[in-house]
């Protein structure tokens, strides 16, 4: 059970939300949003999804591919897993992808194809938590739900003055009862939550000075008042990432090049990437590797060192450009490993290639 937070400062938060819904609708065409302007239930979850851990400006073009190819739920739970991928790639935590599938599945089998507007019946679908579930049922059903993510914690951090760590579950659950009650039914509801957004995105911004003459609520934001600003909100440091060495392999042979399936579960799921082994191989292990794989390099070429970073794993990549001496097809289905053999507009068109191996496309 979490525990409660204080949150200071609470008879603001009626004001607070009510100056919000009309500041929210006299600015919102400086931020064009593709879906803003048709709020769908499908359009607001499938935004809401993209959007989680992911700039507005970098989703636009995504969301508008994904939507054009994917109209409805119906064709998103119908969708072939590598469409799928390919429409997602460069988008990144490919989870998201595989839950909204997921989702929509449930929702053509268990909800007439109509995503519920129960709270409880959101929380149950896959990738769906409570601010995803509070931002769908306040925008796309004017539920009286508070969606606390990043950007609430710190706009209201500073407006109320609090010193609890945002990093806490338990000051997000504080602070998500707290506003609840003030909350208001239909559209004010989804405009304070996209308020709040907007706030956070281009205002009460994260990293340096925030741009307060600008803000709605800078006349009764106590950090401003007291010169708070940069010192709030409180955030504990996150753990560290584990750093992990991994040599990345382009076998070449003729105009195809190799390509590997990841398992079903853990990091980067069911996703195709350019054969790899743990460790910084140099060219004697590579050698090595391709003598106990029965394939010979006829021309062997090391690559820049790179580096990708994931949410809690850095990955240090090295890699080896590897043309095979030319065998038949026939050869290379009976190989043991478990691979594809895939040209470059199979690469392009088919297949999605997760972006910690982008650094090496160029290299084929």
């Amino acid at each position: 059970m979490l525990q409660t937070i204080t949150i200071p400062h609470t008879e603001l938060i009626p004001e607070i939300l009510q100056k919000l819904p009309g500041w929210y609708r006299s600015q919102s065409d400086l931020r064009e949003l593709p879906w803003r302007k048709s709020p769908t239930p499908y359009h607001t979850w499938l935004s809401e999804i993209m959007l989680q851990q992911t700039r507005a400006s970098a989703v636009i073009p995504y969301y508008e591919r994904f939507l054009a190819a994917l109209p409805d739920i119906a064709a998103l739970a119908a969708c072939d897993d590598d469409a799928l991928m390919k429409l997602w790639q460069g988008l990144g935590y490919y989870s998201r992808a595989r839950n909204l599938k997921k989702a929509a599945t449930i929702i053509c089998q268990e909800h007439n194809g109509k995503i519920p507007q129960d709270f409880k019946a959101l929380l149950a679908l896959p990738g769906i938590g409570r601010y995803t579930a509070s931002a769908i049922g306040s925008i796309a059903f004017g539920q009286p739900w508070p969606a606390v993510d990043g950007n609430v914690l710190r706009v209201l951090s500073r407006a109320l003055a609090s010193p609890a760590d945002i990093a806490l579950p338990a000051t997000k659950n504080s602070l998500e009862q707290t506003l609840a009650p003030h909350y208001p039914q239909g559209k004010d509801a989804g405009d304070i939550n996209q308020a709040f957004m907007d706030l956070g995105a281009t205002i009460c911004l994260p990293k340096g000075m925030p741009h307060c003459p600008q803000c709605p609520l800078e006349k009764i934001c106590l950090a401003h008042a007291e010169g708070l600003e940069l010192e709030l909100p409180h955030k504990s440091s996150p753990q560290k990432r584990r750093h992990e060495k991994r040599t990345v392999l382009l076998l070449i042979q003729g105009n195809t090049i190799a390509l590997h399936k990841r398992p079903a579960a853990g990091l980067l799921a069911g996703l195709w990437e350019f054969p790899n082994l743990e460790g910084q191989l140099n060219k004697t292990a590579v050698k090595k590797w391709l003598d106990a794989h029965d394939l010979t390099a006829q021309n062997l070429q090391q690559l820049p060192a790179a580096k990708h970073v994931f949410s809690h794993i850095e990955w240090q990549l090295s890699g080896w450009r590897i043309e095979l001496v030319p065998v038949s097809g026939l050869a290379l289905r009976e190989n043991a490993l478990p691979f594809v053999w895939v040209t470059q507009q199979e690469l392009a068109e088919k297949f999605s290639l997760p972006s910690a191996f982008h650094y090496y496309l160029s290299e084929i």
